[in-house]
């Protein structure tokens, strides 16, 4: 089964070489994920500050400078996994370096037919 596991951080919780720092272990645990046949995908965003959110409302185009949602922690970035259940998935995660200062979401993801195949 597919996961998607969010990372959940305060952007301003890590200095520069502590976010180098992250990165590398980051990029250790997903050459270990996909030696294991897990990984399908991963990757940093830029800060929230540079989102763009699209509203669909009354058939019209909403465009805001920004991120969907103001909160404490923002998604900073994200793992697409394979495991055979919660469990192995919820194991990955407190692998993700960020699960020491920050927040992981794990999201099951739906099969949805006519979707263009891996």
């Amino acid at each position: 089964m597919k996961y998607m596991l969010l990372v959940y951080l305060d952007e301003q919780v890590l200095s520069e070489e502590e976010r180098k720092h992250c990165y590398v272990e980051s990029a250790q645990l997903t050459q270990d994920l996909n030696s294991r046949g897990q990984y399908l995908g991963a990757g940093p965003l830029h800060p929230v500050s540079t989102a763009t959110s699209v509203r669909l409302r009354d058939g019209k185009r909403l465009v805001t400078d920004g991120p969907f949602a103001e909160t404490r922690e923002q998604l900073g970035g994200y793992y697409l996994v394979e495991a055979n259940d919660l469990d192995e998935a919820i194991g990955i995660a407190e692998r993700i370096p960020p699960a020491r200062f920050g927040t992981i979401e794990i999201r099951s993801v739906m099969e949805v037919e006519g979707l263009p195949a891996d």
